[in-house]
């Protein structure tokens, strides 16, 4: 039987390319988020891709969706979250205020329970599935000048290992990946949304050489290798991993 995933905030960069990555396995791909248009152009080259518009901050709409993929489909096998959070950046905790600090940690954790929550309820009840939760890695390794992003990092680890412990034993596994700066996603507009100072061509090119100096490689993993990480990762080659985060940051830390 045909497999599905279902990608919240699909319409974004890594969404789309893991989606690609899958959908060339066979996996029914279901692109989810709040933006039409960009759901609509990263399902355009993607075979028998699926598109809802949903808030992944909506629990209901979340629920509503995810049983309407086991109705229709007849099972939801993969569940991938990536829902930006509107994380603050760029300066010292002192100088920002407690909603910008609390806004990324809030967000995070209450779109990753609901999303989680609801494909744990599905997978459960047929005994097989995997819940992918993603973020920097922040919250293990410690990041200065990143506000709220460790915390919310941290949170989503520790929901991560909770879930695999609990759902283990119904045959779901939820494993995670820390990615930090991939090139591909990183552009003036979306720097400088994060950053006001960071929004030019000359400040992403520093960005990009200073991420590169930071990993043991020397070199930022690329769009591709993100996507087939977290692709092996949702497929039974990957059925001993469960509880635990994939570090795909070439070496940022250990």
């Amino acid at each position: 039987m045909t497999k599905n995933a279902v990608i919240y905030g699909g319409g974004g960069a890594i969404g789309t390319a893991v989606a690609a990555v899958l959908a060339k396995q066979g996996v029914r791909v279901h692109l989810v988020g709040r933006t039409p248009e960009r759901l609509r152009q990263a399902a355009a080259g993607i075979e028998n891709a699926e598109v809802a518009v949903v808030d992944a901050l909506d629990e209901a709409a979340v629920v509503a969706h995810a049983e309407s993929v086991v109705a229709r489909f007849g099972s939801l096998d993969i569940s991938l979250n990536l829902v930006a959070r509107g994380d603050v950046q760029g300066q010292p905790l002192t100088s920002i205020g407690a909603e910008d600090f609390l806004a990324p940690v809030v967000n995070a954790a209450r779109a990753h329970f609901n999303t989680a929550r609801a494909a744990t309820r599905l997978m459960a009840a047929q005994g097989s599935g995997v819940v992918i939760v993603l973020n920097s890695g922040s919250g293990h390794a410690g990041s200065p000048m990143m506000g709220g992003t460790g915390p919310a990092d941290a949170a989503l680890d520790a929901l991560c290992r909770n879930l695999a412990l609990e759902n283990g034993p119904s045959g779901v596994r939820v494993v995670g990946v820390w990615v930090a700066g991939v090139p591909e996603t990183l552009t003036p507009e979306s720097l400088g949304a994060v950053d006001p100072a960071l929004g030019t061509p000359e400040a992403l090119r520093g960005v990009l050489a200073n991420l590169d100096s930071l990993r043991m490689t020397k070199r930022s993993p690329r769009l591709a290798e993100v996507a087939e990480t977290v692709a092996f990762l949702a497929s039974d080659h990957a059925r001993g991993i469960t509880g635990t985060f994939v570090n795909v940051t070439g070496g940022m830390f250990t």
